[in-house]
């Protein structure tokens, strides 16, 4: 899943981005209002991350502005504002949820994911396809009850995949989803990891639809 960071403390963006990489999410981080709001209308994310105090343009105008827009995207406040009126009003501009800093990065973890969860539709935190079981809080992966060992990238291609069953999703958008900026990515990655999961999970779990992409059936 790919995030945007909006932080203008360094210390913070570098800590967030470098934890949320490690759990095994893309994350690209600005340091701006202005930035941000470029970055949302160049690119496809999952999540927002919205500090408040930011330079150029104010968190809650570039909240404003992008629910006006009719933009669904989560987002999640990331703020030292602790007030109950901060709280409410950075709700009621359109945030899904609002944590307080400092706050523990494996919080902020469980929060994207239950945001995430609620943008899918999903009460279960485990993803259930068919015989295949995706638990993205400790990156666990069971076929027919049985561990597969997989590497990040290749948990994050086949939860990318199995989050949407039935959806095709494109090489570009796979891509997009795996890497965020300053990851080079070569022309055949997303076919390499999907080789590699068809020999870990079989063949019939990840199809390829000639000329679209890829996608894992809703009965796998």
């Amino acid at each position: 899943m790919r995030l945007l960071l909006v932080e203008d403390d360094t210390m913070i963006g570098e800590s967030v981005q470098t934890g949320l990489r490690q759990d095994g999410f893309a994350v690209d981080w600005v340091q701006d209002g202005r930035a941000a709001e470029l970055a949302l209308e160049t690119n496809p994310y999952d999540m927002l991350l919205l500090d408040l105090g930011l330079p150029r343009k104010a968190g809650l105008d570039v909240l404003t502005a992008l629910r006006r827009r009719g933009a669904s995207l989560p987002v999640l406040i990331l703020s030292a504002r602790d007030a109950i009126a901060d709280r409410v009003q950075g709700l009621d501009a359109g945030a899904d949820d609002y944590l307080v800093k400092p706050f523990d990065l494996e919080e902020l973890a469980a929060r994207i994911r239950a945001l995430l969860r609620r943008q899918s539709g999903r009460a279960d935190p485990v993803l259930q396809v068919g015989s295949l079981s995706i638990d993205p809080a400790t990156h666990q992966v069971s076929l027919e009850g049985k561990s597969i060992a997989l590497s990040a990238r290749e948990f994050a291609l086949i939860h990318a995949l199995a989050a949407r069953p039935g959806v095709v999703l494109s090489r570009a958008q796979l891509e997009e989803k795996l890497y965020g900026w300053g990851h080079e990515v070569e022309s055949n990655t997303v076919e390499v990891y999907v080789h590699s999961l068809r020999r870990k999970l079989g063949t019939e779990f990840i199809r390829n639809v000639r000329g679209v992409g890829y996608m894992v059936p809703k009965q796998a």
